[in-house]
């Protein structure tokens, strides 16, 4: 699936170049990396669910998930620090570009009444975040394996400086927009 990769140095910098007047390739904003995060507050009272995470993060991401620990400790949500609550990937290179086009072209069309991803979410620093509630649209995860449904983050890191310039960007590469 190196075709996203492709697209986005045949189609999409062509096109920011023409829409934002950059006079070099090199003020073009590119996809610096993609980070998922999955965290899991169940595990306090059932650390094995961490483990199936980190598995099943693995599948998504095709790259090994890092377990993360409680920073501190809090009293009301029986934490301790050093606990393990969550895991989390960070996608650089081809790997980010195969996941990109795993996450446009096939999972979030299998989400339930699909109708586009939210236009509001970027940071004002053209970063786009959104959250996924149910991981099993990818099509690495087996429904029949899986012991609960467990949401995702996924952060896309931009070197654009605007979130005009990042819209554009993420739109040119097949993101699909709520209209």
């Amino acid at each position: 699936m190196a075709g996203v990769k492709e697209a986005y140095l045949n189609d999409c910098v062509p096109q920011l170049m023409k829409e934002f007047g950059y006079q070099n390739i090199m003020q073009v904003p590119k996809i610096t990396k993609i980070v998922l995060n999955m965290g899991l507050g169940e595990a306090v009272q059932n650390p094995k669910i961490i483990d199936s995470a980190v598995q099943e993060m693995t599948l998504i991401a095709g790259q090994k998930a890092v377990v993360t620990k409680a920073k501190k400790s809090i009293a009301g949500f029986k934490l301790r620090e050093g606990v393990p609550i969550g895991c989390c990937v960070t996608l650089r290179g081809d790997r980010m570009y195969d996941f990109l086009a795993k996450l446009i072209h096939i999972a979030l069309p299998r989400v339930r009444d699909f109708r586009g991803v939210s236009l509001k979410a970027f940071d004002g620093r053209g970063n786009y975040a959104m959250g996924i509630k149910e991981h099993i649209i990818f099509p690495e995860i087996d429904y029949d394996k899986i012991d609960k449904i467990k949401g995702l983050n996924i952060a896309i890191t931009t070197t654009a400086r605007t979130d005009e310039e990042g819209r554009f960007l993420l739109k040119a590469m097949g993101m699909p927009f709520r209209k």
